[in-house]
């Protein structure tokens, strides 16, 4: 029996990695510490509460094997970066090409190829184009934003669309295709990073309304997919 006292600022992520649990055997085994805000729907570990865990569920061996599974797909070694060779065009800006066209981080663009002045890329100028090559899958910690931030201007520029089948990273290049799995439903999407986020520790991507509903996502607020970059 694992046994946990809620910090100040605890997440849920935090908590049931500290716990060596899954949300599903934290939540039903603890309904007195859980609770649901009424302001975005979310989730959350009550502060002060005594959570315990009994490892020997079977939700919670099934986690085990779960992560046991997706720890020897981790040791698959990433293949290496696609180098892509480029003529810049009359009209092309870094932006553009890096985010719109490329999806790589600018920052990579500009340093790879020494370019001392964004804003004036000449017509004719060759760009080594550096873009992530295929990567094994990985255990993200997922949550979701709704309509607070729907209609807002995004970090790659476009409109936030709470339906749109988007997301946010904190560092993968804007424009990154993924596919994401649920392994407690076996549900699947395919989603783009578009924004950055989240700054919540513990979270590595924010989904959208409409892609966390077709990943069961929404009524827990937060949990654990399974992402592959495409």
């Amino acid at each position: 029996m694992n046994a946990y006292t809620v910090q100040k600022g605890d997440t849920i992520a935090f908590v049931t990695k500290r716990l060596g649990t899954d949300w599903q055997t934290l939540r039903t085994q603890n309904p007195d510490a859980i609770g649901k805000s009424n302001r975005n729907g979310n989730w959350f570990v009550r502060e002060g509460a005594n959570l315990a865990v009994d490892k020997g569920s079977f939700s919670a061996v099934l986690d085990d094997a779960s992560k046991n599974t997706e720890s020897a797909k981790r040791t698959a070694a990433p293949q290496p970066d696609k180098l892509t060779q480029y003529t810049v065009k009359p009209g092309d800006t870094v932006w553009g090409l890096a985010i719109k066209q490329f999806h790589v981080n600018p920052q990579d663009l500009i340093r790879d190829n020494n370019i001392t002045d964004p804003e004036l890329l000449e017509v004719g100028q060759k760009l080594e184009i550096r873009q992530i090559g295929p990567q094994p899958p990985a255990e993200v910690v997922a949550s979701w934003y709704g309509e607070d931030y729907h209609g807002r201007a995004m970090a790659n520029g476009d409109i936030y669309d709470m339906y749109a089948n988007t997301i946010a990273h904190k560092d993968l290049p804007l424009g990154t295709r993924v596919e994401l799995k649920n392994p407690r439903t076996g549900q699947t999407a395919v989603a783009t990073i578009t924004d950055r986020g989240p700054y919540v520790e513990g979270r590595d991507i924010d989904l959208s309304y409409g892609l966390a509903s077709q990943l069961s996502l929404v009524e827990n607020g937060v949990d654990t997919l399974e992402m592959e970059i495409l």
